[in-house]
């Protein structure tokens, strides 16, 4: 594998390579940028899964994503198991119910391999019917130096032609700004950071923990929020969040 030449040959031995190592339901290699929409680069899923799994994520859903989020934190690791990275309400958020629970992943692993300051490659493999053993887990973990080696050898071939074009990096600046500035004109910045993490699936107690104040004035915000927005639930805050997406 580590012999190819070509990031593409690579990217399609390494995703054959973790199918080798552990049986699952797809397996994707996806970059990650801050200053555009991430890139399928290789993945091992039917055309049927990859419309309904990827192409509805890449259309905008990655902005909730916590492992999009991850992605671009300082201190993150290079491999981990989805659940564990998971916001504390992550499974109550709407965008948990509206697209995560809809591709049925029961369990997934993620490598994450920093490639330069505004991009992360991240191989993602997915499992529908079965969680990973202890067993299984520990055979990635064995194969986590080979897996990282060949996603940056992948990277380091990849040259100008696989990086996103102008429209992308564009429809990227709009998807962010318009989830950047949810609520601007209604809503206070402290508000619409609440907002932010509401819609990324955190408790009142964990947004406290992540902005360094207490959870009664969480609670007092969100009531504010809720009041401004018109509305009464998450749910609902979910649905103007898409319709302003939508409209970008």
């Amino acid at each position: 594998m580590l012999a190819a030449s070509d990031s593409q040959s690579i990217a399609v031995q390494l995703v054959s390579l973790v199918s080798t190592t552990v049986s699952n339901n797809g397996t994707s290699l996806l970059a990650f940028h801050s200053n555009a929409p991430p890139e399928s680069i290789h993945h091992s899923m039917p055309p049927r899964r990859a419309r309904h799994y990827l192409d509805r994520y890449l259309a905008g859903p990655y902005l909730l994503d916590p492992l999009y989020e991850l992605a671009f934190r300082r201190n993150k690791p290079v491999m981990c198991r989805f659940r564990d990275t998971q916001p504390d309400r992550f499974h109550s958020s709407e965008y948990y119910r509206q697209y995560v629970e809809r591709t049925h992943l029961v369990d997934e692993m993620d490598f994450l391999l920093e490639a330069n300051r505004t991009s992360t490659l991240v191989l993602v493999c997915g499992r529908t019917e079965k969680r990973f053993t202890r067993v299984e887990l520990n055979r990635l973990k064995l194969m986590q130096p080979v897996i990282l080696a060949a996603m940056q050898k992948v990277w380091d071939t990849r040259g100008r032609h696989g990086a996103p074009d102008d429209s992308d990096y564009s429809m990227h600046q709009r998807l962010t700004t318009c989830f950047e500035n949810f609520g601007e004109g209604q809503l206070t910045q402290r508000e619409r950071e609440i907002t932010q993490l509401l819609l990324r699936g955190h408790s009142s107690k964990s947004i406290a923990r992540e902005l360094g104040i207490a959870p009664g004035t969480v609670m007092v915000h969100k009531r504010n929020l809720f009041a401004k927005l018109g509305i009464t639930s998450q749910y609902e805050l979910f649905s103007r969040f898409i319709e302003a997406l939508s409209a970008t």
